[in-house]
């Protein structure tokens, strides 16, 4: 299983594997987006968060079995400005298994002819925390903290969603004032037939808090 560490960076780690930030993708994917209804009844889109994109290149070496794709680059998208502080967010998915809606896994088989797809304020500042370059490394196929592949940590969850793999654990973490609760974790959830045959479509997302 591949243990996942972060650290400050001091640019947008262009291309590379990163946590936070701006993703950087080809033209053909989308941004993901919610759809919400404002005071009025009125529907409108708000973007996801994105959370981080990973260079398959990168995870091969720890990969022997060949469960993730070893080419191409990964993206993760989820709901979670609620609990990351802004307690207002119109966007709350819950606990336990989400709707699709709130969240999303893209793959691209290729790293080239990348753009940045920024979210900017009104005044032109990036939405979202600085990216933090990643550092991969192998560790227990059940344990905490923010990692790929394996069981999830949590036993509540591996009962609740039998047959799944943990395609990407999220930790709560004090430096991003991430908190899912009183202490929880965030699970990205897929079969293993399905994550060989690269449905990303199926991926599953399920929160817990104690």
């Amino acid at each position: 299983m591949i243990k996942i560490t972060t650290q400050p960076a001091d640019n947008p780690l262009f291309g590379q594997s990163k946590w936070w930030g701006q993703p950087d993708m080809p033209e053909e994917l989308e941004y993901p987006e919610i759809t919400l209804v404002d005071d009025d009844g009125e529907e409108y889109q708000d973007p996801l968060t994105f959370v981080c994109q990973l260079r398959c290149e990168e995870l091969a070496p720890l990969d022997p079995e060949g469960l993730l794709p070893h080419g191409g680059m990964l993206w993760f998208f989820a709901a979670l400005d609620y609990f990351l502080g802004d307690m207002d967010s119109p966007a709350y998915p819950g606990l336990g298994p989400w709707q699709q809606k709130y969240f999303r896994v893209l793959y691209s088989p290729k790293c080239d002819d990348l753009h940045t797809h920024s979210i900017v304020y009104d005044d032109g500042t990036p939405v979202g925390r600085p990216a933090e370059a990643i550092t991969f490394s192998l560790c227990d196929e059940s344990g905490d903290g923010i990692r790929l592949l394996g069981e999830p940590y949590i036993e509540e969850v591996r009962e609740e969603m039998p047959g799944r793999m943990s395609l990407l654990q999220i930790d709560e973490d004090d430096r991003w004032n991430l908190i899912f609760h009183d202490c929880g974790m965030l699970n990205f959830l897929i079969t293993p037939d399905d994550l060989r045959n690269r449905r990303w479509d199926k991926v599953e997302c399920h929160l817990f808090s104690f």
